[in-house]
């Protein structure tokens, strides 16, 4: 037997995730180079030892932050890994019961966005010696689940340390997935509390560095000669770049291989940032949140060729967005489950990197047609024109989304990052922020989940001031999402780390109000009012009294507040750029109104409208409904 030393489950792990590192190519990085976590009576003898132990020993080898909420840290952990490509992410360790249950929402975020997280939550004690403990979930059908057991159909790997000599198969099986790129979300390894202070003689060799190198699988020659065959026979070819295109790094070999056929892009929301906005063949974001430029070419297109998306249902606005009656579907994809979607018989399963590169030297000498060519560049500048006209201030003294979009986007620099997820927004950036840097677009889109965007972009700066990278990063939010969850911008306090936060007060739901117009529901439950006792809702014209804005200032962020006015825009412009100039986080709060929408881009989103209703408004939305929902089509490819 090797050389051994002793230690408890818990500094073994800790010790053993600090040596493990992702290899892309000529890029070596640390897979997990920091750990979040709140302790409580689950992991404070355990996680929460090991690390005050590595402090005090090895201070840099798994550097410990806080977090005042588990789900938030989570949510950190997917904003650096985006930023790194999906390389490294951060490991987030919660105790026992609501602690560990917290995380839920934040693991089924990231499976769902394809991003790796390390989740670590504790679980009573495997030996039942005390049993119930406190916050144990009792059944009484199977004693044997308890809280962490909900991670298992939101885990992409799951798996649960019962006794000490198990960590060894568990950490190896846990990092193997973290790091596939189509395996890839969600990594839960739950830690009974009193596992994890257990000893084990543990072997160095476990503890030692150990590489693991991402796969990029080039395409099989058979899918590969039919693909290129049918980009071959193609008269109107459109490409939808899905997030799979940065997570490979492959930005500059679609950037060349539209350049040499003339192939229009439209985007994916995880996919922004694959060209800059001012390139010609890129024609913004696609489907229900897309452009009115990417739309249109892609409802004429005869051939589809997606790339690294996963083809969600605003990708394909609910499956009308491909109108061709003769449409079909090439589908490069890393993953057989993705390349396989809407029944594409062309799927080609290969890494985005690799398969465009085979793809442009098969298709040497392609181009599309001029009169194709000049469509494009026609459909473009037009959307151009209706963006410059939506960014023009209006002299309003609430001021739209779209011109407020418009002011900040003036005021950040090309390199600059803005962070959403939730609400109207998303769809708004997706038709009018001009990304001009391949990682400046960070829209969680995959869940939207409300909540995400402060937390997100702190992790987004985690992740650039890991690679020396001090560029600002831009949290636009609503206040709807704020309330849900804010409470980490006094963990970017407690760290010094610098965030632009733009509060857009709407007073309410923006994004759900419009929806709930459009299916008939008129509004209800979406404003933020004082309760109306006679009329039993909240839909009176009251206002809630609530100073977001001082809310921020009592967690130390320097606060600016854009007064209600004919200036409000050219304040708002002042106050990002002063932003950027300072060096501590800042809050900037303005009003809105959210009835004033951003241009159209003639996509569909497929929400039942109730069959039956004694409501004149859901009759009618009922019949819009029925109308646009004879536009959907199997696409089958």
């Amino acid at each position: 037997m090797g050389e051994t030393r002793r230690m408890t489950v818990s500094q073994a792990l800790v010790e053993f995730l600090a040596h493990q590192w992702t290899v892309d190519g000529d890029i070596r990085e640390r897979t997990i180079p920091g750990m979040s976590g709140i302790f409580g009576h689950g992991n404070v003898a355990g996680i929460g030892q090991a690390l005050k132990q590595l402090n005090v020993e090895q201070p840099d080898l798994m550097p410990y932050h806080q977090a005042r909420n588990e789900q938030a840290m989570v949510h950190q952990a997917v904003g650096y890994a985006r930023m790194h490509r999906r390389r490294a992410t951060f490991a987030s360790a919660a105790s026992v019961g609501p602690g560990a249950a917290n995380m839920l929402t934040a693991a089924a975020l990231a499976t769902t966005n394809r991003l790796p997280a390390l989740l670590l939550p504790s679980d009573t004690f495997a030996t039942r010696v005390a049993d119930p403990v406190l916050q144990q979930l009792e059944q009484p059908w199977d004693t044997g689940i308890q809280v962490t057991d909900a991670f298992r159909p939101l885990s992409r790997f799951f798996d649960r340390v019962q006794r000490p000599e198990q960590l060894y198969s568990i950490a190896l099986a846990a990092m193997r997935v973290l790091t596939d790129p189509v395996e890839t979300g969600a990594v839960t390894i739950a830690l009974p509390e009193d596992v994890q202070v257990e000893a084990l003689d543990v072997p160095v060799e476990f503890l030692q560095d150990r590489e693991w190198h991402l796969r990029r699988p080039l395409p099989e020659r058979g899918a590969l000669t039919r693909a290129v065959a049918a980009i071959r026979g193609a008269k109107n070819p459109f490409i939808v770049a899905g997030g799979g295109v940065l997570y490979s790094g492959a930005e500059d070999r679609l950037r060349a291989f539209v350049e040499a056929t003339g192939i229009p892009v439209g985007t994916s929301q995880a996919g922004g940032g694959v060209l800059d906005w001012d390139h010609p063949q890129n024609l913004g974001g696609v489907g229900a949140t897309g452009t009115l430029a990417a739309n249109r070419l892609a409802a004429e297109a005869d051939v589809i060729i997606g790339i690294g998306t996963r083809y969600s249902d605003f990708t394909t606005a609910s499956r009308t967005a491909f109108q061709n009656p003769d449409v079909v579907f090439v589908n490069v994809n890393v993953a057989s489950f993705d390349a396989y979607k809407h029944g594409s018989q062309l799927p080609v399963i290969a890494d985005a990197r690799e398969a465009l590169s085979a793809l442009a030297l098969e298709l040497e000498g392609f181009a599309v047609s001029g009169e194709y060519a000049e469509r494009i560049a026609r459909e473009k500048a037009e959307w151009d024109a209706a963006v410059d006209a939506a960014f023009a201030p209006s002299g309003l003294a609430l001021p739209g989304q779209p011109e407020i979009i418009g002011a900040v986007q003036s005021s950040s620099a090309p390199q600059d990052v803005v962070v959403q997820a939730a609400g109207s927004l998303p769809g708004d950036l997706h038709k009018l922020w001009r990304v001009r840097d391949p990682l400046g677009y960070h829209v969680e889109y995959a869940f939207s989940c409300m909540g995400y965007e402060i937390a997100g972009g702190l992790g987004v700066k985690r992740g650039l001031l890991a690679d020396g990278d001090d560029r600002d990063v831009i949290v636009m939010v609503g206040d709807g999402s704020y309330l849900m969850l804010n409470t980490e911008l006094v963990t970017a306090v407690a760290e010094g780390i610098k965030i632009i936060v733009v509060l857009i007060q709407n007073h309410g739901f923006a994004s759900i109000g419009h929806l709930s117009e459009t299916v008939g529901s008129e509004r209800f439950g979406t404003w933020y009012r004082e309760y109306d006792g006679e009329a039993r809702n909240f839909q009176g014209g009251k206002v809630l009294p609530v100073d977001l804005a001082m809310n921020a200032r009592s967690y130390g962020l320097d606060v600016i507040e854009i007064e209600p006015g004919t200036s409000a825009i050219d304040d708002l412009k002042v106050a990002v750029a002063q932003g950027k100039a300072s060096d501590r986080s800042t809050f900037i709060h303005i009003n809105s109104d959210p009835l004033i929408y951003a241009p159209d881009g003639a996509g569909w989103w497929d929400v039942p409208v109730a069959e039956v209703s004694t409501l004149d408004t859901t009759q009618h939305a009922r019949d819009a409904y029925l109308t646009q929902q004879k536009a959907q089509r199997p696409l089958l490819g």
